[in-house]
């Protein structure tokens, strides 16, 4: 019954999507090049304990645009009292509006919206900038983020409400950008482990998950493994499932957090199975308010260094990448934990 379900899923979205090229990842088919997401000022910073200087922050952002990353998620526009770190996300957003970044490609920014609350506090920035930019060919590129999860007991720890009343939430912002053109990411948190539910998470509920948001209009699901428990197994029996539901590897991006230490190893199997988008955070910056225990995402140096390794492009300056990683981690006195770019910086400063 279960097969027979995914089936006319995948036709009925197959029906409704007969030329689908139009999502945020269309840009990134080339075989040998991973497009990587970085996630580092919103998902590395929002569970830091000390308070971080919106100064610092926008350095942050400024520093990864300097690196060849070509996507930023610089923010986010949950209420303060739930994530106190973005509560100053407007202020980010306000300045990157204002500033023709100085980096070496366009740079795509992007923004987690919680519910419809979030769109309007958003748009009452985003508007406001954007009407008064004088050259709108030099405007950054802007995408929105929602998340769900792929069990119950995460969803109502995280949002207080149900998977499905989670999809409620989201149309008026998947109908509202759409109007105003403006690409939406979505998120899938727990889809390899939950801390409240277990490890089993079922992949035929992420698979429904990712269909019904590609039908709703998201341009690209990220499958997180927020809790970090995902395997090499499960992370394949994961994607082969969303293959069988007729999700598109273009229409996939990975997010691996690193607690114990799978994050490269199931990045892998990922690349293997033909997946080109990975979200990371500089210096391995991370941790879930709601996952307790989970510790931070891949560092994307280290996720770097292996890709360049296996012969992939990223478009990334490695050297550039790991002096942000060390720069941020005295900056907020905890312990670089990428690996490469401590190995990198060591080799940099045995050769000066």
């Amino acid at each position: 019954m279960q097969s027979k379900l995914v089936c006319l899923r995948a036709a009925r979205l197959a029906a409704r999507h007969p030329c689908r090229r139009t999502f945020a990842t269309a840009t990134s088919t080339r075989n040998d090049h991973v497009r990587i997401v970085e996630v580092g000022p919103r998902d590395g910073l929002q569970n830091e304990k000390q308070s971080i200087p919106v100064a610092t922050k926008i350095e942050l952002v400024d520093r990864l645009a300097q690196t060849g990353l070509r996507t930023i998620e610089a923010g986010s526009f949950v209420a303060p009292k739930w994530v106190p770190q973005m509560a100053n996300s407007s202020e980010i957003l306000e300045y990157i509006l204002r500033t023709t970044a100085q980096s070496p490609q366009p740079i795509t920014y992007q923004w987690l919206l919680p519910n419809r609350k979030g769109l309007d506090n958003f748009l009452s920035v985003w508007e406001s900038g954007s009407s008064s930019q004088q050259d709108a060919a030099s405007a950054p590129s802007i995408e929105l983020s929602i998340f769900t999860a792929a069990t119950e007991a995460f969803t109502q720890k995280n949002t207080n409400c149900s998977v499905a009343e989670s999809l409620h939430r989201f149309q008026p912002i998947m109908a509202r950008a759409k109007e105003l053109d403006l690409k939406v990411r979505a998120y899938i948190s727990v889809a390899l482990g939950c801390p409240y539910e277990g490890p089993n998470v079922d992949p035929h509920k992420v698979a429904e998950l990712a269909v019904s948001l590609l039908e709703m209009g998201a341009d690209e699901i990220s499958v997180a493994d927020t809790t970090g428990m995902g395997t090499a197994p499960r992370t394949a029996e994961l994607l082969k499932t969303l293959t069988a539901a007729g999700v598109e590897n273009n229409d996939l991006a990975l997010h691996f957090h690193d607690t114990y230490g799978q994050a490269l190893v199931n990045s892998i199997v990922g690349l293997e199975h033909g997946i080109r988008t990975f979200d990371s955070a500089v210096g391995g910056l991370g941790g879930c308010p709601f996952s307790p225990g989970a510790t931070g995402n891949v560092a994307t140096e280290d996720l770097v260094h292996c890709f360049h390794s296996l012969g992939l492009k990223t478009g990334v300056d490695m050297e550039k990448l790991s002096e942000v990683g060390e720069w941020i981690s005295g900056e907020l006195g905890r312990t670089n934990e990428s690996r490469a770019g401590k190995a990198t910086l060591a080799q940099i400063r045995k050769i000066v």
